[in-house]
């Protein structure tokens, strides 16, 4: 794989279909969605487009389909994780991910989560709608939270980046709820990936970032301690351990 400018890799085949872009995502481990200011990660816009600058064209309305239907057929991960915003992770580094967070857990546990200050109320009420219910839409799950009114939006919207910054919930493709966008629809990640967590109860925090800083320095060679720490959310000391500097 060729570097680009920036921070973006340059992925020498041509990606028209979703087989390509589980390929893509396979490879490289993790990355954006579209391009983040400031943040060093591949982006599946750019391996498509090989434009630097994202626009809404017809590069970003295919991938746009496929952050759908790629998780919804499992074979990617997708939530709001890397600075909450749209983040691919790859099915087989997703148990050192679930690993790393401590978040390998059955759809039962959200009461631990709380009452350790893990995740807020809001939080908590979302990940105990979405276990009785199983996988639900966006307006679903608002009703099912009484968190119909527009207060309530900002509400689920701050919880659901929490448990998706978790690696608890993950996109589940989409439902046509209104005549406007299709509605995302959530599940547990413990219910649609659930060898990936069985997997990642044997696979320790060191271990789990030690994989992952790994496979972050084959993508971008010179980084820093630092820098990853940065982006992933780790100590310097955890980092300089990662890399076994």
């Amino acid at each position: 794989m060729n570097r680009s400018s920036g921070h973006e890799l340059r992925w020498p085949r041509l990606i028209r279909t979703p087989s390509d872009a589980a390929r893509f995502v396979d490879h490289v481990g993790f990355c954006v969605l579209f391009p983040l200011k400031n943040v060093p990660l591949p982006s599946l816009y750019y391996a498509v487009s090989k434009r630097a600058d994202p626009r809404w064209d017809k590069y970003a309305q295919l991938i746009w389909k496929w952050k759908d239907e790629l998780p919804n057929k499992r074979r990617t991960f997708y939530a709001k994780y890397f600075k909450s915003h749209g983040s691919f992770l790859s099915v087989k580094l997703l148990p050192h991910f679930l690993a790393m967070h401590g978040t390998a857990v059955e759809p039962d546990e959200a009461e631990a989560f709380y009452k350790t200050g893990r995740i807020s109320y809001d939080a908590l009420e979302l990940w105990q709608a979405l276990e009785k219910h199983g996988a639900l839409a966006t307006l679903e799950l608002r009703n099912a939270c009484k968190l119909e009114t527009q207060a309530g939006n900002q509400r689920f919207k701050k919880a659901m980046l929490q448990l998706q910054g978790l690696l608890i919930v993950t996109h589940s493709g989409t439902a046509q709820e209104t005549e406007a966008w299709a509605s995302n629809r959530f599940d547990l990640v413990a219910r649609a990936f659930p060898r990936q967590v069985r997997q990642a109860r044997r696979i320790s925090e060191e271990d789990a970032r030690t994989a992952i800083a790994m496979k972050y320095r084959t993508l971008y060679p010179s980084a820093s301690p630092v820098q990853i720490a940065r982006l992933f959310g780790w100590t310097k000391a955890q980092a300089v351990t990662a890399l076994a500097l």
